[in-house]
């Protein structure tokens, strides 16, 4: 039976045990920036605009001019491209889903995830992969603006990856409303240092445009080659868990109404799978700047976007100017993308972190432990093993972001076996739900055991494909096995109230938790089992003794 408190809830009933609410942290969520919950209406203040450009700033990595000068100097500009067409396909249509579902739920890919194929706790492990995604992405970035550091005022390597780490946290300390603004301000600039030379390059010397598309790669033929097509794909595809970033931002998109249906749909698209259309070309620039420079640097440093853009700068402007500009171009770069990194990832850790313990720690305390690791990898010299991690990482990305993917485009839309509205609350959902566990697990396991020549060299190319393939194909089978029945726990969370407003936006109603005493919108609050009230989802992800969560109540 499921509980029906009196609506509105009154203020009033037993207060629990202390150690079972959430720390007090929790409710500035100015610093917290709804860590694990819904984002309400009344924090979500911004247009769709400024939204979809503050997540678009956040893809201003140079990691992708190393990815594209990576795959074209050792496969040739014809396969590098036909893998970096191949990847941004699947990318953009697995990302698409992901995006509206984000910006029409006010959600982030965590509490996607949770509702769409894996169960409360069965996210965790897709969590900590987005988390690791995070951190080997700002690796890479605080590496590049090392090297731009170097080169420009010869601090030592070592001293401008502590630099580099150091620098983002007083940015990233107020989430959504600090990175907004440094988005809007920064991108115009970003865009003018990265797109002018090339535009120089090609108006002044159309040579270079027949070099670069003639050139056949260290282990080319000069022709197209699906081996190295794939192998190229797949590090392009490491970057597909780029749109859980996206996603923490477009979760802060206003309702969907009549009045902004055209400026809603393009802002979801442009910062959601529109990413990358813009990473690819990014890649594709990476390609062009590495052949450019390669007979002036070598190969090694070509890679290295500072060496890119040093050596781009050099053919419009006076020497002097050359280096402190593309220094410019870098540091912005990663300011810009290791914001993102630090931020997405905290939110990452701290879910997964307060799931397993039913301990909050605060926000801020996974920034500084995401710093931590990339700091580590950055002292590794990891920017020298650039393409093999990504390769690798890859296998594991593509099979959790098909399985989503595929869950709500299948399973929810056409086999109509997982609920459409997302879950994402405890005690609604199972613990594991064997349709994304199952899927997951399996696809990543055998794509990382062709990408290790487990079965054969002949098919270690084909480790990605294996991947999202193995994800679409098991995620509805398994459904269809199970009958969908392990979506829900419960079909109700207890109030009569709707969770949806009349026009499919999440309800702006508020009622009062009853055991932090904070007031929270419709669809973060489910009844609490042991008393006549409300309980938020912070509180009931911190419930140490579960005596506040709903008993199961799945369909007959």
């Amino acid at each position: 039976m499921s509980v029906e408190p009196q609506l509105p809830v009154p203020d009033s009933g037993p207060r629990p045990d202390p150690a079972e609410a959430p720390a007090g942290k929790a409710a500035d969520e100015t610093l917290e920036d709804y860590t694990l919950r819904f984002a309400p209406r009344s924090y979500r203040r911004w247009t769709p605009m400024v939204v979809a450009t503050t997540a678009l700033g956040g893809i201003a990595y140079m990691a992708d001019f190393s990815i594209g000068a990576g795959i074209g100097l050792t496969h040739g500009t014809g396969n590098a491209l036909a893998a970096i067409l191949v990847a941004a396909v699947v990318i953009f249509v697995t990302g698409f889903p992901l995006a509206y579902y984000a910006a029409r739920y006010n959600i982030d890919l965590d509490l996607i995830t949770r509702g769409s194929g894996f169960g409360y706790y069965g996210s965790v492990l897709t969590s900590v992969i987005f988390a690791s995604f995070t951190f080997i992405f700002f690796a890479l970035e605080g590496s590049i603006m090392a090297q731009g550091l170097k080169l420009g005022f010869g601090l030592p390597l070592w001293l401008g990856y502590a630099l580099s780490t150091c620098m983002v946290i007083p940015l990233v300390v107020y989430g959504m409303k600090a990175l907004s603004k440094l988005q809007v301000w920064t991108t115009p600039v970003w865009l003018l240092l990265m797109v002018g030379p090339l535009l120089y390059l090609i108006a002044t010397d159309p040579g270079t445009v027949h070099t670069f598309l003639s050139y056949r790669g260290a282990h080319g033929n000069g022709g197209i080659n699906a081996a190295s097509v794939l192998l190229g794909a797949g590090v392009c595809l490491s970057l597909i868990a780029q749109i859980g970033e996206q996603v923490d931002y477009l979760r802060f998109m206003p309702p969907k109404t009549d009045g902004n249906r055209r400026s809603w749909w393009t802002a979801v698209v442009m910062a959601g799978p529109g990413w990358v259309v813009l990473g690819a070309l990014k890649q594709a620039i990476g390609v062009f700047l590495a052949v450019y420079v390669l007979s002036e640097v070598g190969a090694a440093s070509a890679t290295e976007p500072i060496r890119q853009f040093t050596g781009a700068f050099a053919a419009m402007m006076p020497s002097w100017l050359v280096i402190p500009l593309a220094v410019v171009l870098v540091v912005i770069s990663q300011i810009k993308i290791n914001v993102t990194n630090a931020y997405s990832g905290s939110l990452a850790w701290t879910n997964s972190f307060t799931r397993v313990t039913k301990r909050y720690p605060g926000r801020m305390v996974f920034v500084l432990a995401n710093l931590a690791f990339a700091l580590v990898l950055m002292e590794a010299d990891m920017f020298s093993f650039l393409n093999s991690v990504l390769g690798f990482y890859s296998n594991c990305a593509i099979a959790w972001i098909v399985t989503v993917a595929t869950d709500i485009i299948v399973n929810k839309y056409l086999l109509k076996l997982s609920p459409q509205a997302p879950e994402f609350r405890r005690g609604m959902l199972y613990a594991v739900n064997p349709v994304g566990v199952v899927s997951f697990t399996a696809a990543s396991g055998l794509s990382i055991a062709l990408y290790f020549h487990a079965l054969g060299d002949a098919l270690q190319p084909y480790s990605p494909v294996a991947a999202a393939v193995i994800a679409f194909v098991l995620t509805p089978l398994t459904a269809v096995l199970t009958k969908g029945r392990f979506y829900l726990r419960r079909t109700t969370d207890g109030i009569g109230a709707p969770l949806l407003d009349p026009d499919g936006n999440p309800s702006p109603a508020r009622y009062t938790c009853h055991v932090c005493r904070q007031e929270f919108e419709r669809p973060d609050l489910a009844a609490c089992h042991r008393h006549a009230a409300v309980i938020c989802s912070l509180c009931l992800s911190t419930d140490r003794t579960g005596a506040h969560v709903l008993p199961a109540a799945p369909a007959s």
